[in-house]
Protein backbone atom coordinates (compact mmCIF):
# COMPACT_ATOMS: atom_id res chain seq x y z
CA UNK A 1 0.00 0.00 0.00
CA UNK A 2 2.60 2.27 0.98
CA UNK A 3 4.23 1.47 -2.25
CA UNK A 4 1.88 2.10 -4.20
CA UNK A 5 1.60 5.70 -2.90
CA UNK A 6 4.99 6.13 -3.28
CA UNK A 7 4.88 4.99 -7.09
CA UNK A 8 2.25 7.73 -7.05
CA UNK A 9 4.65 10.61 -6.01
CA UNK A 10 7.57 9.73 -7.71
CA UNK A 11 5.62 9.70 -10.83
CA UNK A 12 4.19 13.83 -9.89
CA UNK A 13 6.85 16.08 -10.09
CA UNK A 14 8.71 13.92 -7.34
CA UNK A 15 7.50 15.56 -4.35
CA UNK A 16 9.14 13.75 -1.71
CA UNK A 17 8.31 15.60 1.35
CA UNK A 18 4.78 14.44 0.61
CA UNK A 19 5.65 10.72 0.85
CA UNK A 20 7.81 11.30 4.03
CA UNK A 21 4.79 13.46 5.35
CA UNK A 22 2.32 10.19 4.00
CA UNK A 23 4.38 7.67 5.33
CA UNK A 24 4.59 8.91 8.80
CA UNK A 25 0.75 9.32 9.20
CA UNK A 26 0.13 5.99 7.53
CA UNK A 27 2.81 4.20 9.80
CA UNK A 28 0.87 5.61 12.92
CA UNK A 29 -2.62 4.68 11.54
CA UNK A 30 -1.09 1.24 10.53
CA UNK A 31 0.02 0.96 14.12
CA UNK A 32 -2.87 1.83 15.51
CA UNK A 33 -5.04 -0.24 13.48
CA UNK A 34 -2.64 -3.57 14.61
CA UNK A 35 -2.75 -2.10 17.96
CA UNK A 36 -6.74 -1.78 17.80
CA UNK A 37 -7.37 -5.41 16.16
CA UNK A 38 -5.25 -6.56 19.59
CA UNK A 39 -5.92 -4.38 22.48
CA UNK A 40 -9.01 -3.33 21.17
CA UNK A 41 -10.55 -6.28 20.36
CA UNK A 42 -9.30 -7.61 23.52
CA UNK A 43 -11.35 -4.98 25.68
CA UNK A 44 -14.73 -5.28 23.26
CA UNK A 45 -14.21 -9.05 24.03
CA UNK A 46 -13.68 -8.12 27.66
CA UNK A 47 -16.96 -5.97 27.98
CA UNK A 48 -19.26 -7.93 26.07
CA UNK A 49 -21.91 -7.15 23.87
CA UNK A 50 -24.47 -5.38 26.41
CA UNK A 51 -21.32 -2.90 28.07
CA UNK A 52 -19.95 -2.55 24.78
CA UNK A 53 -22.85 -1.73 23.03
CA UNK A 54 -23.36 1.09 25.78
CA UNK A 55 -19.97 2.27 25.04
CA UNK A 56 -20.69 2.46 21.49
CA UNK A 57 -24.19 4.30 22.00
CA UNK A 58 -22.19 7.14 23.70
CA UNK A 59 -19.84 7.53 21.93
CA UNK A 60 -21.94 7.71 18.63
CA UNK A 61 -24.55 10.01 20.27
CA UNK A 62 -21.81 12.57 21.30
CA UNK A 63 -20.22 12.17 17.62
CA UNK A 64 -23.93 13.56 16.40
CA UNK A 65 -23.21 16.29 18.38
CA UNK A 66 -19.19 16.71 18.43
CA UNK A 67 -19.04 17.46 15.07
CA UNK A 68 -20.44 21.13 14.97
CA UNK A 69 -17.24 21.47 17.60
CA UNK A 70 -14.56 21.87 15.10
CA UNK A 71 -16.12 24.08 13.04
CA UNK A 72 -15.69 22.30 9.49
CA UNK A 73 -12.02 24.73 9.45
CA UNK A 74 -9.34 21.91 9.75
CA UNK A 75 -9.45 21.95 6.31
CA UNK A 76 -10.13 25.52 5.96
CA UNK A 77 -6.60 26.09 8.18
CA UNK A 78 -4.72 24.28 5.64
CA UNK A 79 -5.92 25.93 2.83
CA UNK A 80 -5.20 29.06 4.41
CA UNK A 81 -2.13 28.63 5.82
CA UNK A 82 -0.84 27.36 2.79
CA UNK A 83 -1.48 30.56 1.08
CA UNK A 84 -0.67 33.15 3.67
CA UNK A 85 2.32 32.55 6.68
CA UNK A 86 2.20 36.17 7.08
CA UNK A 87 -1.63 35.24 9.02
CA UNK A 88 -0.61 31.99 10.33
CA UNK A 89 -1.05 33.91 14.21
CA UNK A 90 -4.33 35.40 13.36
CA UNK A 91 -5.89 32.22 11.44
CA UNK A 92 -4.85 29.51 14.26
CA UNK A 93 -5.84 32.05 16.91
CA UNK A 94 -9.21 33.27 14.96
CA UNK A 95 -10.27 28.99 14.52
CA UNK A 96 -9.22 28.35 18.49
CA UNK A 97 -11.74 30.82 19.66
CA UNK A 98 -14.30 29.95 17.25
CA UNK A 99 -14.05 25.99 17.84
CA UNK A 100 -13.97 26.83 21.57
CA UNK A 101 -17.50 28.44 21.20
CA UNK A 102 -18.57 25.47 19.30
CA UNK A 103 -17.79 23.08 21.97
CA UNK A 104 -19.44 25.31 24.56
CA UNK A 105 -23.05 25.05 22.79
CA UNK A 106 -21.88 21.43 21.98
CA UNK A 107 -21.96 21.32 25.88
CA UNK A 108 -24.98 22.57 26.38
CA UNK A 109 -27.01 20.62 23.69
CA UNK A 110 -25.54 17.27 24.85
CA UNK A 111 -26.57 18.57 28.63
CA UNK A 112 -30.59 19.37 27.55
CA UNK A 113 -30.78 15.84 25.48
CA UNK A 114 -29.39 13.48 28.08
CA UNK A 115 -32.08 15.30 30.56
CA UNK A 116 -34.37 14.75 28.21
CA UNK A 117 -34.26 10.64 27.27
CA UNK A 118 -34.46 7.85 29.30
CA UNK A 119 -31.22 6.21 29.60
CA UNK A 120 -28.96 4.31 32.47
CA UNK A 121 -27.38 6.90 34.45
CA UNK A 122 -24.13 4.74 33.61
CA UNK A 123 -24.68 6.03 29.94
CA UNK A 124 -25.35 9.33 30.86
CA UNK A 125 -22.29 9.66 32.67
CA UNK A 126 -20.09 8.32 29.82
CA UNK A 127 -21.65 10.96 27.10
CA UNK A 128 -21.12 14.36 29.70
CA UNK A 129 -17.36 13.01 30.12
CA UNK A 130 -17.07 12.13 26.03
CA UNK A 131 -18.79 15.07 25.47
CA UNK A 132 -16.34 17.63 27.60
CA UNK A 133 -13.09 16.33 25.66
CA UNK A 134 -14.27 18.55 22.38
CA UNK A 135 -12.98 21.12 24.26
CA UNK A 136 -9.91 19.33 24.42
CA UNK A 137 -9.56 18.89 20.84
CA UNK A 138 -9.88 22.65 19.94
CA UNK A 139 -6.44 22.36 19.98
CA UNK A 140 -6.55 20.39 16.59
CA UNK A 141 -5.82 23.42 15.04
CA UNK A 142 -2.28 22.90 15.95
CA UNK A 143 -2.54 19.53 13.82
CA UNK A 144 -3.62 21.53 10.76
CA UNK A 145 -0.54 24.02 11.10
CA UNK A 146 1.40 20.63 11.44
CA UNK A 147 -0.25 19.53 8.35
CA UNK A 148 -0.09 22.55 6.11
CA UNK A 149 3.57 22.86 6.47
CA UNK A 150 3.79 18.80 5.34
CA UNK A 151 5.38 17.87 9.40
CA UNK A 152 2.83 15.40 10.12
CA UNK A 153 5.57 13.77 11.33
CA UNK A 154 5.81 14.66 15.04
CA UNK A 155 1.40 14.44 15.36
CA UNK A 156 2.52 10.94 14.49
CA UNK A 157 4.77 10.58 17.18
CA UNK A 158 2.35 12.34 20.00
CA UNK A 159 -0.14 10.18 18.69
CA UNK A 160 1.83 6.39 18.74
CA UNK A 161 3.57 7.63 22.34
CA UNK A 162 0.20 7.70 23.42
CA UNK A 163 -1.35 5.04 21.98
CA UNK A 164 1.03 2.79 23.46
CA UNK A 165 0.55 4.74 27.30
CA UNK A 166 -3.24 3.88 26.79
CA UNK A 167 -2.99 0.47 25.36
CA UNK A 168 -1.10 -0.67 28.49
CA UNK A 169 -3.40 0.95 30.63
CA UNK A 170 -6.46 -0.90 29.21
CA UNK A 171 -4.41 -4.49 29.69
CA UNK A 172 -3.83 -3.21 33.54
CA UNK A 173 -7.97 -2.40 33.69
CA UNK A 174 -8.78 -5.83 32.01
CA UNK A 175 -6.59 -7.91 33.86
CA UNK A 176 -7.75 -6.74 37.76
CA UNK A 177 -11.42 -6.89 36.24
CA UNK A 178 -12.28 -2.96 36.02
CA UNK A 179 -15.72 -1.53 35.24
CA UNK A 180 -16.36 0.20 31.96
CA UNK A 181 -15.91 3.61 33.30
CA UNK A 182 -12.45 3.33 33.66
CA UNK A 183 -12.40 2.42 29.92
CA UNK A 184 -14.16 5.74 29.46
CA UNK A 185 -11.36 7.70 31.38
CA UNK A 186 -8.47 6.09 29.23
CA UNK A 187 -10.39 7.29 26.13
CA UNK A 188 -10.43 10.47 27.42
CA UNK A 189 -6.52 10.26 28.50
CA UNK A 190 -6.10 9.63 24.84
CA UNK A 191 -7.57 12.81 23.57
CA UNK A 192 -6.06 15.24 26.28
CA UNK A 193 -2.41 13.50 25.86
CA UNK A 194 -2.39 14.13 22.14
CA UNK A 195 -3.06 17.77 22.94
CA UNK A 196 -0.53 18.16 25.26
CA UNK A 197 1.52 16.94 22.28
CA UNK A 198 0.87 19.43 19.69
CA UNK A 199 1.37 22.21 22.52
CA UNK A 200 4.80 20.58 23.41
CA UNK A 201 5.64 20.26 18.93
CA UNK A 202 4.73 23.68 19.02
CA UNK A 203 6.53 24.95 21.14
CA UNK A 204 9.59 22.79 20.31
CA UNK A 205 9.34 25.06 16.80
CA UNK A 206 9.70 28.51 18.63
CA UNK A 207 5.80 29.24 18.35
CA UNK A 208 3.54 30.21 20.99
CA UNK A 209 -0.24 29.96 21.55
CA UNK A 210 0.70 33.59 23.36
CA UNK A 211 1.46 34.98 19.55
CA UNK A 212 -2.27 33.73 18.71
CA UNK A 213 -4.64 36.81 17.74
CA UNK A 214 -8.51 37.01 17.54
CA UNK A 215 -9.62 38.80 14.40
CA UNK A 216 -13.46 39.53 13.93
CA UNK A 217 -12.80 40.09 10.08
CA UNK A 218 -10.73 36.28 9.58
CA UNK A 219 -13.35 34.81 12.21
CA UNK A 220 -16.17 36.08 9.48
CA UNK A 221 -13.58 34.70 6.42
CA UNK A 222 -13.64 31.65 7.79
CA UNK A 223 -16.75 31.15 8.84
CA UNK A 224 -18.49 32.29 5.38
CA UNK A 225 -16.01 29.53 3.42
CA UNK A 226 -16.66 26.77 6.41
CA UNK A 227 -20.10 26.70 7.14
CA UNK A 228 -21.00 24.40 3.94
CA UNK A 229 -18.68 21.97 6.03
CA UNK A 230 -19.80 22.65 9.15
CA UNK A 231 -23.00 21.57 8.04
CA UNK A 232 -21.27 18.47 6.27
CA UNK A 233 -19.68 17.41 9.06
CA UNK A 234 -23.13 17.07 10.90
CA UNK A 235 -24.71 15.03 8.51
CA UNK A 236 -21.73 12.92 8.27
CA UNK A 237 -21.62 12.47 11.42
CA UNK A 238 -25.79 11.67 11.81
CA UNK A 239 -25.65 9.15 8.55
CA UNK A 240 -22.28 7.32 10.02
CA UNK A 241 -23.30 7.51 13.13
CA UNK A 242 -27.64 7.39 13.33
CA UNK A 243 -27.59 3.89 12.73
CA UNK A 244 -26.22 2.67 16.35
CA UNK A 245 -28.27 5.50 17.78
CA UNK A 246 -31.55 4.10 16.34
CA UNK A 247 -30.74 0.20 16.92
CA UNK A 248 -30.30 1.89 20.43
CA UNK A 249 -33.96 2.74 19.91
CA UNK A 250 -35.52 0.11 18.70
CA UNK A 251 -33.28 -3.22 19.60
CA UNK A 252 -31.01 -3.54 22.86
CA UNK A 253 -27.87 -3.17 24.17
CA UNK A 254 -26.15 -5.67 23.07
CA UNK A 255 -27.97 -5.83 19.17
CA UNK A 256 -25.64 -2.30 19.32
CA UNK A 257 -22.50 -3.99 20.72
CA UNK A 258 -22.89 -6.97 18.03
CA UNK A 259 -23.25 -4.21 15.57
CA UNK A 260 -21.02 -1.63 16.50
CA UNK A 261 -18.47 -4.67 16.93
CA UNK A 262 -18.56 -5.38 13.25
CA UNK A 263 -18.52 -1.44 12.26
CA UNK A 264 -15.93 -0.75 13.78
CA UNK A 265 -13.76 -3.28 12.09
CA UNK A 266 -15.50 -2.25 8.62
CA UNK A 267 -14.30 1.55 9.20
CA UNK A 268 -10.80 0.62 10.70
CA UNK A 269 -9.48 0.85 7.18
CA UNK A 270 -11.14 4.82 6.83
CA UNK A 271 -7.89 6.16 8.02
CA UNK A 272 -6.54 5.21 4.35
CA UNK A 273 -8.07 7.96 2.44
CA UNK A 274 -8.09 10.46 5.46
CA UNK A 275 -4.40 10.44 5.37
CA UNK A 276 -3.70 10.04 1.65
CA UNK A 277 -6.02 12.81 0.86
CA UNK A 278 -5.09 14.96 3.38
CA UNK A 279 -1.26 15.09 3.50
CA UNK A 280 -1.69 15.02 -0.88
CA UNK A 281 -4.01 18.06 -0.27
CA UNK A 282 -1.68 20.70 -0.25
CA UNK A 283 0.15 19.54 -3.43
CA UNK A 284 -2.93 19.52 -5.16
CA UNK A 285 -3.91 23.40 -4.42
CA UNK A 286 -0.20 23.83 -5.55
CA UNK A 287 -1.25 22.01 -8.94
CA UNK A 288 -4.18 23.83 -9.48
CA UNK A 289 -2.49 27.46 -9.61
CA UNK A 290 -0.19 25.73 -11.68
CA UNK A 291 -1.93 23.58 -14.66
CA UNK A 292 -5.86 23.07 -15.03
CA UNK A 293 -4.94 20.00 -16.79
CA UNK A 294 -2.58 18.60 -14.12
CA UNK A 295 -5.10 19.53 -11.57
CA UNK A 296 -7.81 17.32 -13.28
CA UNK A 297 -5.04 14.68 -14.01
CA UNK A 298 -3.90 14.35 -10.56
CA UNK A 299 -7.36 13.80 -9.13
CA UNK A 300 -8.59 11.34 -11.44
CA UNK A 301 -5.43 9.01 -10.15
CA UNK A 302 -6.80 9.85 -6.59
CA UNK A 303 -9.75 8.29 -7.40
CA UNK A 304 -8.04 5.51 -8.79
CA UNK A 305 -6.43 4.59 -6.09
CA UNK A 306 -9.41 5.40 -3.75
CA UNK A 307 -10.89 2.30 -5.71
CA UNK A 308 -7.89 0.16 -6.05
CA UNK A 309 -6.91 0.35 -2.15
CA UNK A 310 -10.69 0.28 -1.08
CA UNK A 311 -11.39 -3.20 -3.36
CA UNK A 312 -8.00 -4.76 -2.47
CA UNK A 313 -10.16 -4.32 1.33
CA UNK A 314 -13.30 -5.59 0.78
CA UNK A 315 -12.88 -8.61 -1.30
CA UNK A 316 -10.78 -10.71 1.32
CA UNK A 317 -12.96 -9.60 4.08
CA UNK A 318 -16.05 -10.86 2.58
CA UNK A 319 -14.58 -14.41 1.85
CA UNK A 320 -13.84 -14.45 5.72
CA UNK A 321 -15.75 -12.50 7.61
CA UNK A 322 -17.29 -15.62 9.79
CA UNK A 323 -13.58 -16.64 10.58
CA UNK A 324 -12.44 -13.05 11.44
CA UNK A 325 -15.49 -12.74 14.13
CA UNK A 326 -14.94 -15.99 15.33
CA UNK A 327 -11.34 -15.44 16.10
CA UNK A 328 -11.15 -11.62 16.99
CA UNK A 329 -14.36 -11.61 19.50
CA UNK A 330 -15.99 -15.12 19.90
CA UNK A 331 -19.04 -16.88 19.92
CA UNK A 332 -20.58 -13.97 21.55
CA UNK A 333 -20.06 -11.68 18.87
CA UNK A 334 -21.50 -14.27 15.94
CA UNK A 335 -24.29 -12.20 15.06
CA UNK A 336 -21.31 -9.84 13.80
CA UNK A 337 -19.99 -11.41 10.95
CA UNK A 338 -23.34 -11.35 8.85
CA UNK A 339 -23.09 -7.50 9.50
CA UNK A 340 -19.48 -7.00 8.62
CA UNK A 341 -19.69 -8.51 5.03
CA UNK A 342 -22.32 -5.91 4.04
CA UNK A 343 -21.12 -3.02 5.78
CA UNK A 344 -17.52 -3.79 4.64
CA UNK A 345 -18.90 -3.22 0.88
CA UNK A 346 -19.56 0.58 1.37
CA UNK A 347 -15.69 0.88 2.43
CA UNK A 348 -14.96 1.95 -1.60
CA UNK A 349 -17.97 4.56 -1.46
CA UNK A 350 -16.15 6.02 1.59
CA UNK A 351 -12.90 6.19 -0.14
CA UNK A 352 -14.17 7.81 -2.99
CA UNK A 353 -16.10 10.39 -0.20
CA UNK A 354 -13.06 11.43 1.34
CA UNK A 355 -11.40 12.03 -1.60
CA UNK A 356 -14.61 13.95 -3.76
CA UNK A 357 -14.77 16.14 -0.50
CA UNK A 358 -11.22 17.58 -1.35
CA UNK A 359 -12.42 18.56 -4.60
CA UNK A 360 -15.44 20.08 -3.70
CA UNK A 361 -13.34 22.03 -1.18
CA UNK A 362 -10.75 22.80 -3.73
CA UNK A 363 -13.40 24.39 -6.52
CA UNK A 364 -15.08 26.11 -3.26
CA UNK A 365 -18.27 23.87 -3.90
CA UNK A 366 -18.71 23.16 -0.08
CA UNK A 367 -22.44 24.32 -0.55
CA UNK A 368 -22.43 21.53 -2.88
CA UNK A 369 -21.16 18.90 -0.64
CA UNK A 370 -23.66 19.51 1.99
CA UNK A 371 -26.30 18.68 -0.33
CA UNK A 372 -24.81 15.47 -1.45
CA UNK A 373 -24.35 14.63 2.35
CA UNK A 374 -27.69 15.59 3.00
CA UNK A 375 -29.23 13.47 0.47
CA UNK A 376 -26.99 9.94 2.20
CA UNK A 377 -28.21 11.47 5.73
CA UNK A 378 -31.87 11.37 4.54
CA UNK A 379 -31.58 7.94 2.69
CA UNK A 380 -29.75 6.49 6.10
CA UNK A 381 -32.85 7.81 8.19
CA UNK A 382 -35.65 6.52 6.45
CA UNK A 383 -33.68 3.27 5.70
CA UNK A 384 -33.43 2.40 9.05
CA UNK A 385 -36.49 3.56 10.23
CA UNK A 386 -37.90 0.92 8.06
CA UNK A 387 -34.74 -1.56 7.66
CA UNK A 388 -33.98 -2.03 11.33
CA UNK A 389 -37.54 -2.79 12.80
CA UNK A 390 -37.68 -5.68 10.28
CA UNK A 391 -34.54 -7.02 9.46
CA UNK A 392 -32.69 -5.64 12.85
CA UNK A 393 -28.77 -4.89 12.71
CA UNK A 394 -28.56 -6.41 9.24
CA UNK A 395 -31.10 -3.86 7.83
CA UNK A 396 -28.80 -1.09 9.55
CA UNK A 397 -26.13 -2.69 7.55
CA UNK A 398 -27.78 -2.36 3.97
CA UNK A 399 -28.92 1.27 4.83
CA UNK A 400 -25.50 2.60 5.73
CA UNK A 401 -24.04 1.02 2.41
CA UNK A 402 -27.20 2.51 0.79
CA UNK A 403 -26.70 6.01 1.62
CA UNK A 404 -22.67 5.94 0.88
CA UNK A 405 -23.37 5.52 -2.35
CA UNK A 406 -25.54 7.82 -2.48
CA UNK A 407 -24.01 10.38 -0.57
CA UNK A 408 -20.17 10.26 -1.89
CA UNK A 409 -21.07 8.85 -5.84
CA UNK A 410 -24.55 9.55 -6.83
CA UNK A 411 -25.02 12.95 -5.62
CA UNK A 412 -22.83 14.64 -7.66
CA UNK A 413 -24.99 13.44 -10.93
CA UNK A 414 -27.53 16.10 -9.68
CA UNK A 415 -26.23 19.36 -10.34
CA UNK A 416 -24.17 20.12 -13.65
CA UNK A 417 -21.16 22.21 -11.76
CA UNK A 418 -20.71 18.83 -9.99
CA UNK A 419 -21.25 16.12 -12.25
CA UNK A 420 -17.27 16.05 -13.41
CA UNK A 421 -16.44 14.59 -10.22
CA UNK A 422 -19.65 11.87 -11.04
CA UNK A 423 -17.86 10.70 -13.92
CA UNK A 424 -14.23 10.65 -12.48
CA UNK A 425 -15.59 8.16 -9.86
CA UNK A 426 -17.03 6.49 -12.51
CA UNK A 427 -14.31 5.95 -14.53
CA UNK A 428 -12.70 4.86 -11.56
CA UNK A 429 -15.23 2.49 -10.04
CA UNK A 430 -14.79 0.80 -13.85
CA UNK A 431 -11.11 0.80 -13.93
CA UNK A 432 -11.15 2.76 -16.88
CA UNK A 433 -7.88 4.58 -16.62
CA UNK A 434 -6.32 1.99 -15.39
CA UNK A 435 -7.45 -0.11 -18.59
CA UNK A 436 -6.71 2.88 -20.76
CA UNK A 437 -3.39 3.55 -19.62
CA UNK A 438 -2.77 -0.04 -18.87
CA UNK A 439 -0.92 1.40 -15.00
CA UNK A 440 -3.14 1.72 -11.91
CA UNK A 441 -1.79 5.25 -11.06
Amino acid sequence: MIAKLSSYLRNNSGFTKYLKNTSWLMSEKVIRLLIALSIGVWVTRYLGPDQYGILSYAQSFVAIFGAFSSLGLNDIIIRELVKSDEKENVILGSSFVLQTLGSTLIIVMIMISIMLNNNEPITNEIIVILGLLTFVKSFDVIGSYFHSKVRSKFMAITGLVGLLISSGMKIFLILNEFSLIYFVYVLAFDVVFLAFGKLWYYRKFGKSLLNWRFSWSISKSLLNDSWPLILSSIVISVYMRVDQVMIKEFLENSDVGQYSAAVRLSEAWYFIPTIICSSLFPAIINAKMRSDELYKERFQRLYNLMVVLGLSIILPVVFISDWIIQVLYGSAFSESAAVLNIHIISSVFVFLGVANQKWFISENFQAYNIICLGFGMVANVFLNLFLIPNYGIIGAAYATLISQFIASVLGPLVFSKTRSSFFMMIRALFLVQVFKDKRLL
